[in-house]
């Protein structure tokens, strides 16, 4: 097996099949496509690209992307501590006790209530009126949320609120695979894989 390219990648995007959201094993949506960690902002160019594309009316798909560390920073942001977002106190307390933000931070990251504000997002842009198909969700930014939270442990808390009969989750992932673990930046072993499927060529 080998890594697809960014083309052949694109062009699976855009078969008829994986397009139907329904086809397959529709008890497992998730998909993890793998690129060289030094190819991180080439990445999300290309995401950006790939959304763009599929917008087109020889499509007509569109795909939400998620920058999950940006999406975490948005909860921390929405959690208040009477006039301070949970956000601003994790910055001041920061410079004094970064050990102990480490450790609050890793905890509000693995809450369910991160979990159930990523699946909002989805969920809100599922339920947008706007005459496109929505079969993709794209997420990426699993890097910068290291060492927060580790990519099997997201996909396993997102379980009970994914919709594998309503979208396919795309994991972005900065790293490559050894055996039956992830090297995140091709350095760091990031445990095992969740029950997703790698999109290489056979």
């Amino acid at each position: 097996m080998k890594r697809m390219t960014i083309e052949e990648l694109y062009n699976y995007l855009c078969s008829p099949e994986f397009l139907d959201e329904k086809s397959g094993n529709i008890f497992y949506n998730y998909y993890i496509y793998q690129y060289p960690a030094n190819k991180e902002y080439e990445m999300r160019r290309q995401i950006q690209e790939f959304k763009e594309k599929l917008e087109r009316p020889t499509n007509f798909v569109n795909a939400l992307e998620l920058d999950l560390f940006k999406v975490f920073c948005d909860y921390l942001r929405s959690e208040k501590f009477g006039d301070t977002s949970l956000l601003e106190d994790t910055l001041e307390g920061d410079k004094t006790h970064p050990n102990m933000v480490t450790t609050e931070l890793t905890s509000e990251a693995n809450s369910d209530n991160f979990i159930s504000f990523v699946r909002d997002r989805i969920k809100e842009h599922m339920a947008t009126n706007d005459g496109y198909n929505k079969p993709y969700v794209f997420i990426h930014g699993i890097g910068k949320m290291f060492p927060y939270m580790r990519t099997n442990v997201f996909l396993t808390r997102y379980e009970k609120y994914n919709e594998p009969d309503k979208y396919r989750i795309i994991l972005f992932y900065p790293g490559h695979q050894e055996g039956n673990s992830f090297s995140l930046f091709d350095t760091l072993e990031d445990s095992h894989t969740y029950r997703a499927i790698l999109l290489v060529n056979k």
